[in-house]
């Protein structure tokens, strides 16, 4: 059973009053009972010594009769036992009984003491009556010396009759104080705890989410303190959650705004957040989502992989998905201080529908195109052998050109579709430096015709790789046409090298370069440096377009360095 606070202040105050008053009793009863005894005992004494002025001229004459008169008309007077002892011990006189009847009192402690010449006190029990008495005996001194002792005594019972009254009487004050301070204690403990419960009160109402609740206490102590503190902080938190929960409708509505799909997970893969984008991309419920594996809404066996690898790296990763028919670019980001995983989901499947639209016109239009330019090309190549006039051969030598650099074009543009239609490469371990000596030989009469130099050169003479030999040669083959066509003086150097991030091969040449504001285009498809040049040696500006797409196929990097003037260096690297 919980114990209330008015419980505890009452119970202890009572405790404590009743704990003080029972001393307070005690105490004052002991002090009172010694204090009466004393007293009691001065008065005796002093009463004896009175008889022992009276007794001392009888005495003197030995006049026992009147000894005995004297001594009980005292006692009656008095009414107390009075009695005169000899040095001896003998019974002179006794006011209750009879001397002679009486037996020797030489052995009696405060007989002892008078005799010796100080007031003696003692408590016993009576031989003679059989009573608890109190005894206080004085010398009687006659010419300076102790000629016997005088006894005064009274009986106990009556010490202790009055003594029972004062405890009745202090029980009864102290009862009646205990009933009182009770009283006091309840009030107290009412007054104490009735606010504390209304703060108690106030305390579970803004737990329950009510912060309009206010405490009023009038006690003018810590306690109304602290009321005005805990309605200063009541309304402070109201202002906070209202704050909160303002950036929270925000936040909804800005997540629910938007079209892309949002997936927050803890670290066990449950959804701690998803909005009605992603629901309505895979099919289900956003209001049930929160608190289920994410596996069970979200049917995408490559979910898994990003998942263990976005954890594993702790970094963002960027993969596409089939998401319920539809094609999503995800990405996803860490958040260290949440331990979550945070994944958008951007569908993209109407760009991936535009870009296949966009690749089959390219595919058949290039096929398409492929038979009129090659019966073009063939009509050019007859009329160029029958035709005699000068004129007319420089104007077929232009058709002859132009169609050349046209089929040039669609064979480019074939061969891109095809590496975009093609994921996966056929791996095999070969000489990468063989693959080079063979594209080598293509060149060998443009080589010639130039004065150009082309040299290939790889560490210990042979480097081989688990590559794709058919697009590693179609890499050599662009990078070396496109060195032959820009470069007029000096040569080709083709290096290849294992390095700790993989193959390295590297194409420079002693060519015109290139200028640095064309460098970050450089890969983009038809994209040419010098226009007039590149139509006048053939140039499609596809070529790096296909190197670059082979590279990346081998999961590799490409990089281009150029000084105007001085030369062009490609970098390849393909790794492990």
């Amino acid at each position: 059973m919980r114990k209330t606070i008015f419980i505890k202040i009452f119970t202890g105050y009572v405790l404590i009053i009743a704990l003080m008053t029972a001393g307070v009793s005690l105490l004052s009863y002991r002090i009172i009972k010694h204090q009466h005894i004393e007293t009691r005992t001065a008065n005796l004494a002093t009463l004896a010594r009175v008889a022992c002025f009276s007794m001392q001229r009888l005495h003197d004459r030995r006049d026992r009769a009147a000894l005995a008169a004297l001594v009980e008309g005292l006692g009656s007077e008095t009414k107390a036992r009075i009695t005169l002892v000899d040095t001896d011990g003998t019974v002179l006189a006794d006011s209750e009984r009879d001397p002679a009847a009486m037996e020797n009192h030489g052995d009696r402690s405060e007989i002892r003491s008078a005799l010796a010449g100080t007031t003696g006190v003692a408590q016993r029990d009576s031989a003679t009556l059989g009573q608890a008495m109190l005894y206080v005996a004085v010398p009687l001194v006659r010419s300076g010396a102790v000629d016997g002792a005088v006894r005064v005594s009274c009986q106990v019972s009556d010490i202790e009759q009055w003594l029972g009254r004062l405890r009745n009487e202090i029980c009864q004050i102290a009862l009646l104080v205990i009933i009182l301070a009770v009283g006091c204690a309840l009030f107290v403990a009412r007054k104490l705890a009735a606010p504390i419960a209304r703060l108690g009160r106030a305390a579970r109402a803004v737990a329950a989410g009510d912060f309009n609740v206010r405490v009023a206490v009038d006690s003018r102590d810590e306690v109304q303190e602290f009321a005005e503190s805990f309605n200063h902080m009541t309304g402070r938190i109201r202002e906070l959650f209202d704050q909160v929960s303002l950036k929270q409708g925000e936040l909804t509505s800005i997540i629910t705004s938007l079209h892309e799909g949002l997936l927050v997970l803890d670290q066990a893969d449950r959804v701690l957040m998803c909005n009605e984008s992603l629901a309505r991309m895979a099919g289900f419920r956003a209001a049930e989502a929160p608190g289920k594996s994410y596996w069970e809404l979200l049917r995408a066996v490559q979910l898994e992989e990003i998942v263990t690898a976005a954890r594993a790296t702790g970094g963002g990763t960027l993969q596409e998905v089939r998401l319920g028919g539809r094609t999503c670019l995800v990405n996803t980001a860490q958040i260290a201080e949440l331990s979550a995983l945070v994944m958008t989901f951007l569908d993209i499947t109407e760009v991936k529908n535009t870009e296949r639209m966009k690749r089959d016109f390219v595919v058949n239009v290039s096929h398409e195109l492929r038979t009129p330019l090659t019966a073009i090309k063939g009509f050019v190549e007859t009329l160029q052998e029958e035709s005699a006039t000068q004129e007319q051969q420089r104007y077929l030598a232009i058709i002859s050109r132009h169609t050349d650099r046209l089929i040039n074009i669609v064979r480019d543009i074939m061969v891109l579709s095809s590496l975009d239609h093609e994921q996966e490469l056929e791996l095999e371990e070969v000489n990468v430096k063989g693959i080079a000596e063979q594209v080598k030989k293509i060149y060998i009469d443009r080589l010639r015709e130039k004065n150009l130099f082309l040299n290939i050169e790889a560490e210990n003479g042979r480097l081989s790789a688990r590559v794709d030999p058919f697009k590693i040669e179609q890499v050599f083959i662009n990078l070396i046409d496109n060195a032959l066509k820009y470069t007029e003086t000096g040569g080709i150097t083709v290096r290849m090298e294992r390095t700790q991030d993989g193959l390295v091969i590297r194409v420079a040449d002693t060519g015109i370069g290139i200028a640095p504001m064309h460098l970050p285009k450089l890969f983009e498809r038809f994209y040419v440096v010098d226009k007039s040049r590149s139509r006048r040696v053939g140039g499609t500006g596809l070529g790096l377009s296909i190197v670059k797409h082979i590279v990346l196929l081998h999961k590799g990097a490409i990089a281009v360095e150029s000084t105007p003037g001085a030369g062009t260096a490609f970098t390849i690297t393909i790794p492990e």
